[in-house]
């Protein structure tokens, strides 16, 4: 498939679209800017333009799915994270929508099920998060939400646990066992329209992910 990767500089991005490329996809690296475009190719994807405050249709052109990883930043005020994490996700799923993507994977966050339970200073992000959730879940794509716990940049172990476990305490996880997992999920029929909530565990990714019985 032509995978468009929203976010494709971001931490998970980076780790996803090689893994992509190395699964056989031919990935679509969408970023803010062109400075960026060099280190999208080196990681085997194909750079285009795209800003989630502004015009990004045309950088969905020819996909067959989209992956949302893209994110304001922890610097950032809770007037980014409204326009990035929810309007931005909202906008994107709407354009799928509207020229036929049918896939979509969302990087979500751990305490998007509950955000008033979360850490007082993540809910703004915790309550985007969930309404991008909400709208992705209300809308007729083929959905897969994955919530990972707190992300490190360690070396990806290949294992992954699932939980039903809200709490932010949970094992941490490695950006690229999450990028792995999102690999996985576009291979895994039974993932959609499910929510996984993604932990530091001992299960091979794939097996996790019910691809392997």
């Amino acid at each position: 498939m032509q995978v468009a990767v929203i976010g494709a500089n971001g931490g998970i991005g980076r780790e996803l679209l090689p893994r992509l490329a190395d699964a056989g996809h031919d990935p679509i690296g969408v970023v803010r800017d062109e400075s960026q475009f060099e280190a999208v190719r080196d990681r085997g994807g194909e750079p285009r333009l795209g800003d989630l405050e502004g015009d990004f249709d045309a950088a969905l052109d020819g996909a067959d799915a989209v992956v949302f990883t893209a994110g304001s930043g922890g610097s950032t005020g809770a007037d980014k994270t409204l326009m990035v994490d929810l309007w931005g996700a909202r906008r994107v799923v709407d354009a799928c929508v509207d020229a036929g993507i049918d896939r979509f994977v969302m990087i979500s966050s751990v305490g998007a099920g509950d955000p008033l339970a979360g850490p007082e200073p993540l809910r703004p992000y915790l309550v985007a998060k969930r309404c991008a959730d909400d709208h992705l879940e209300q809308s007729s794509l083929d959905a897969t939400i994955l919530r990972p716990t707190r992300l490190t940049d360690a070396e990806g172990t290949g294992t992954v646990s699932l939980t039903l476990d809200e709490r932010d305490d949970t094992p941490e996880i490695p950006r690229a066992d999450v990028a792995q997992a999102v690999v996985a999920c576009l291979d895994i029929d039974r993932t959609v329209g499910e929510t996984m909530h993604l932990t530091g565990g001992e299960t091979p990714i794939e097996q996790a992910l019910g691809g392997d019985d």
